[in-house]
């Protein structure tokens, strides 16, 4: 970003209820901070109990609630006619009137939304004030809220271009493809800070190294499945395991996991680090591993994908719109991922996916490259740069 504003810019920001709509926006707020515009202004509106609640006032913005209703889909009149339904589209007007509320009183110059249902009534009540809009999708496909409020924009960035096909013709005209963004953290790390991290051996430094996650969550089909197969992992590669930690009274993965890999020889049993969650040490995590095994959310594999690792993805079903299959069957197209079905996941099917890799770097490094190639590391600062110049058109 070469050219600065005059003075600083207000920028509104809107969507959650999960990781994948907020890491975007917090990305692009980096940017704009690390750019040479002048101290932005930021609001963030989210729903009082979306996750955004947490990260953005975590991150340094000023956050405020509205009320949102979610949508839920049905095959049947019927469902779609539910209490649940009907309770959530009254949220909708309310939300409105105070998403009105907050725009009136901080007076962006642009809004900036990642989608998610909380997003809205934001965005239509910054359309209905003619205040320009730049919406983000970050899947292979347009979400409903995403679709919902694209007449409204003045923008749509997607993160891959076969999103295009879920527009209107002239919703499309105002399409381009940005990318998502990704957290700066995952660069820059350490393979050997990583190997005193999870207190790997020198001596097993040849080996490949493997990192599982269910996401923060974790994911206990894919622990189980890691579990049934873990001592045929460890006798070719290192694991990091990210494994979550289940609710307060239920019995715990990690235990579980700690057990089984305390039965396996010693020499093996050090190739294996099981962890309930992954901070700020990812980025060396991501220096040392060599092939991702995690859920196909669109944050998952955009870093993935920006960091150049080949993948095997095991995407969450169900999902509104299957997203997380689309996001991993788009880059099993690429010849840059592999994917097994939640339905399939078992040790026997993940192990077939997962040796191929790891006792073949040729392939690996093949998939590796294909995925940067799909990669838009920059994604970030080209969404900034389109919120600087909608805002310089008020």
């Amino acid at each position: 970003m070469n050219e600065s504003l005059a003075g600083p810019i207000r920028i509104l920001i809107t969507g959650g209820g999960t990781g994948g709509h907020v890491t975007p926006a917090l990305a692009v707020v980096e940017s704009l901070r690390n750019s040479q515009i002048p101290c932005p202004i930021f609001l963030y509106v989210g729903s009082h109990n979306g996750i955004e609640n947490k990260l953005a006032p975590a991150a340094d913005i000023p956050f405020v609630s509205i009320a949102t209703g979610k949508m839920r889909r049905s095959r049947s009149f019927a469902g779609l006619l539910s209490l649940e339904n009907i309770r959530d589209a009254l949220q909708v007007p309310l939300g409105i009137m105070q998403a009105m509320a907050h725009v009136a009183h901080f007076k962006p110059d642009v809004v900036f939304s990642t989608g998610g249902y909380v997003s809205v009534p934001t965005v239509v009540a910054a359309g209905m004030r003619r205040i320009p809009i730049l919406c983000h999708e970050q899947t292979v496909q347009v979400g409903l809220s995403n679709r919902m409020t694209a007449r409204y924009a003045s923008k749509i960035a997607l993160s891959f271009d076969s999103a295009e096909a879920y527009l209107s013709p002239a919703t499309r005209k105002k399409s381009f493809v940005s990318g998502n963004p990704v957290r700066k953290i995952i660069f820059g790390g350490n393979s050997v800070e990583a190997e005193t991290i999870f207190g790997f051996s020198p001596e097993d430094r040849p080996l490949p190294t493997l990192y599982v996650t269910g996401g923060a969550q974790g994911s206990h089909l894919l622990n189980l499945a890691v579990c049934d197969c873990l001592e045929r992992i460890c006798a070719v590669a290192k694991v990091i395991h990210q494994c979550g930690r289940q609710p307060a009274g239920e019995a715990q993965d990690e235990d579980s996991l700690r057990a089984a890999a305390s039965k396996m020889p010693s020499q093996l049993r050090r190739r294996y680090a099981v962890r309930s969650f992954v901070g700020d040490e990812i980025q060396h995590v991501f220096a040392v591993a060599d092939v991702v095994v995690g859920r196909s959310g669109a944050g998952t594999v955009a870093e993935v994908a920006a960091l150049g690792k080949a993948a095997v993805y095991v995407p969450l079903v169900p999902t509104g719109g299957d997203e997380q299959t689309k996001n991993a069957e788009r880059f099993v197209e690429l010849g840059a991922a592999v994917i097994v079905r939640q339905s399939e996941l078992n040790g026997p099917t993940l192990l077939n996916a997962i040796l191929p890799l790891v006792e073949n770097k040729a392939v690996r490094d093949d998939m590796g490259q294909r995925a940067l190639d799909e990669a838009k590391p920059h994604a970030a600062e080209t969404l900034a740069d389109t919120l600087i110049a909608l805002a310089r058109t008020q």
